[in-house]
């Protein structure tokens, strides 16, 4: 449907705003409210309302709401002073009062103009069987089928690809069937297989990842629980299962592009190869990341998965000091919202938006666009850790340190468990907890030894306890890992909600001898 009002068009199904045919940058919880506003036109809508359908009855901060209804005025060229089309009622509420003039969707003319879907022919596909009932107790196979069921829908929250439906994947169940004729026949190249093995109130659950072309097994795990809640224990099995197979899939597809003659890579293989140089967290991998994710949106300049990650990759250089705020962010910023228009439900669209506010100053809008990724997917770890951070920024150290903590919890075997540790430090630095914080970055470190924001925590945290030998090995690191540092960089860089937070973390860097 469209909706058009003075020089201006919302579409809801090309997730458009358009003022005299030329499309307005919105983010994506903006559009929902404005779309919101102007089909509940002939009420009141009051804050409850919008907070249930905007913000899925999430707790919201009244300067959150009132920074999205001031972007949706600004979009549609109001403000709170004239409010010629977004009327707040006091106490009651607010309305859109414009006249509204309603059209069909919009034409194929105009639906063939936009850019063709990304081909998945090239893009993995999996399927998950039915675990396998080990118990000798055909009443048990509930749990099994639960446990399945639940990873099946877990990783259908990730988007990366395809996952079959249960009604094929489970059609398996109880035949010896060998996993090369079932990839075949469902025309997928992982598997997801497993077994739930019960025994008065324990359970012994393993799964397995396998790529069922090359017959190998990629991941395996066993996972040994007390049945004290059963719902629980499922819950807490799936999401590790869930957590675990994403990265290994990533790792593989990576492998087999490499396998690949320069000349034949597509979009996918080139984002697999930067996806491995994302997550090694170095300046030369964060450059080698950029180019590769930058041949991907050429390619396909549709590429949303692509667009996301350039996005975060951009805003991740900006927080380590490797690339300049100003000269990459507009960029940035284009890429998330891009990457959010082509599929609005993807979590790594919203984290890749978010990113983009947490570096230039826009902490509410982070954070919500945090919530909505981890409401997306919650088993998704850098949306997790990136959440973390930007609690910190916005002065809330104890729900960042408990944040980090499920991040690690979550994915033990991440490849960016060391920034999930330098996370949790920087948190505990900031409730003035020096020591845990000198510890928690010494893990980062024991994790991965050039951790630029590891050494930051480090350098910080010794200043502040007098440890003048701790202090100088960890400012050397530091500059090794970011030559530039320097005072004015941290005071002008990093996004702080306030000002006492800014000035401990400099005088930190002033004790341990940073100038």
């Amino acid at each position: 449907m469209r909706f058009c009002f003075e020089n201006k068009v919302l579409d809801s199904d090309l997730r458009e705003l358009t003022c005299d045919g030329a499309a307005v940058p919105l983010q994506p919880q903006v559009f929902d409210l404005l779309l919101y506003l102007v089909t509940q036109r002939a009420r009141v809508v009051s804050k409850d309302d919008l907070i249930s359908q905007i913000w899925s009855d999430r707790i919201v901060s009244d300067s959150a709401l009132n920074s999205r209804i001031n972007a949706a005025r600004k979009a549609v060229g109001d403000d709170g002073a004239i409010q010629r089309l977004i009327k707040t009622i006091p106490r009651k509420g607010f309305r859109f009062v414009g006249e509204v003039r309603e059209e069909m969707a919009a034409s194929a003319a105009r639906a063939e103009a936009k850019p063709a879907p990304l081909r998945m022919t090239d893009r993995p596909a999996i399927a998950v069987l039915a675990f396998g009932n080990m118990s000798g107790d055909p009443a048990q196979d509930y749990f099994g089928d639960g446990i399945s069921e639940d990873i099946l829908t877990a990783l259908s929250k990730q988007r990366w690809f395809l996952v079959i439906a249960r009604n094929s994947s489970f059609t398996y169940r109880g035949r010896a069937v060998d996993i090369r004729q079932i990839a075949e026949e469902l025309g997928v190249r992982y598997i997801v297989e497993g077994s739930v093995r019960k025994a008065d109130n324990r359970v012994r659950i393993t799964a397995q990842l396998n790529d069922a072309v090359s017959a190998r097994h990629i991941w395996a795990e066993r996972y040994d629980r007390e049945l004290v809640d059963v719902f629980s224990v499922q819950d807490e099995i799936t999401n590790a299962i869930a957590a675990a197979i994403e990265p290994q899939i990533h790792a593989a597809e990576n492998f087999r592009s490499h396998r690949k003659p320069p000349a034949s890579l597509d979009a996918w293989d080139l984002l697999m190869r930067a996806l491995s140089h994302f997550w090694r967290v170095t300046r030369q991998d964060h450059g080698a990341a950029r180019a590769l994710l930058e041949r991907a949106v050429a390619i396909d300049p549709n590429y949303g998965q692509a667009l996301s990650v350039l996005a975060v990759n951009d805003m991740f250089g900006v927080h380590l000091g490797w690339a300049e705020l100003a000269a990459v962010a507009p960029a940035a910023e284009a890429a998330a919202l891009a990457s959010v228009r082509c599929d609005h439900e993807d979590a790594w669209a919203h984290a890749a938006l978010g990113s983009v506010c947490f570096s230039t100053r826009r902490l509410a809008d982070a954070l919500s666009e945090f919530e909505q990724a981890l409401a997306l997917n919650p088993n998704f770890s850098l949306a997790q850790s990136y959440y973390a951070l930007a609690l910190s920024y916005a002065g809330r150290a104890k729900d960042s340190f408990e944040a980090a903590q499920r991040t690690i919890l979550l994915s033990p075997r991440d490849p960016s468990l060391a920034i999930y540790h330098g996370i949790a430090a920087y948190a505990r630095f900031t409730e003035r907890q020096y020591d845990e914080a000198i510890a928690l970055a010494r893990e980062a470190i024991r994790h991965r030894g050039d951790l630029t924001g590891a050494y930051r925590v480090l350098a910080v945290s010794a200043g502040m306890t007098g440890d003048g030998t701790l202090a100088e090995m960890a400012l050397t690191e530091l500059r090794r890992t970011q030559p530039g540092i320097s005072l004015h960089w941290i005071a002008t860089q990093l996004p702080w909600a306030n000002d006492g937070d800014r000035e401990h973390y400099l005088e930190g860097f002033r004790r341990a001898g940073l100038r």
